[in-house]
């Protein structure tokens, strides 16, 4: 996940919950093999979509505040967030086709 840049407790008020434009967080920890399976599929989003969707990744090892206030339990779960609310919520690796398809009407 190169090409997404991090978010940390400390900074995820300001970058997601004020943010301007729908920010899609990526819920994802080193030791997740279905984390890392989604990755790319985020990275080729990103590149397509990154004008209207802000791309942000979460390591809930080292951020562990945020997750649980969110009660994220399983990873990944990829959420977007609108005006500080969570619009939509995705838990495990899904295809390229299925993420477009739960994206649609926010991107």
């Amino acid at each position: 996940m190169a090409n997404i840049a991090a978010v940390t407790d400390a900074e995820f008020e300001a970058q997601v919950l004020k943010s301007d434009k729908p920010v899609l967080v990526d819920f994802w920890a080193e030791w997740c093999g279905p984390c890392r399976q989604v990755a790319p599929i985020l990275d080729e989003l990103n590149a397509e979509h990154g004008d209207k969707l802000t791309f942000l990744k979460m390591n809930v090892d080292e951020n562990p505040v945020t997750p649980s206030s969110y009660r994220v339990t399983g990873i990944p779960t990829i959420n977007v967030y609108q005006g500080g609310e969570v619009v939509k919520s995705i838990v495990g690796a899904k295809p390229k086709a299925a993420l477009l398809k739960e994206l649609e009407g926010i991107i």
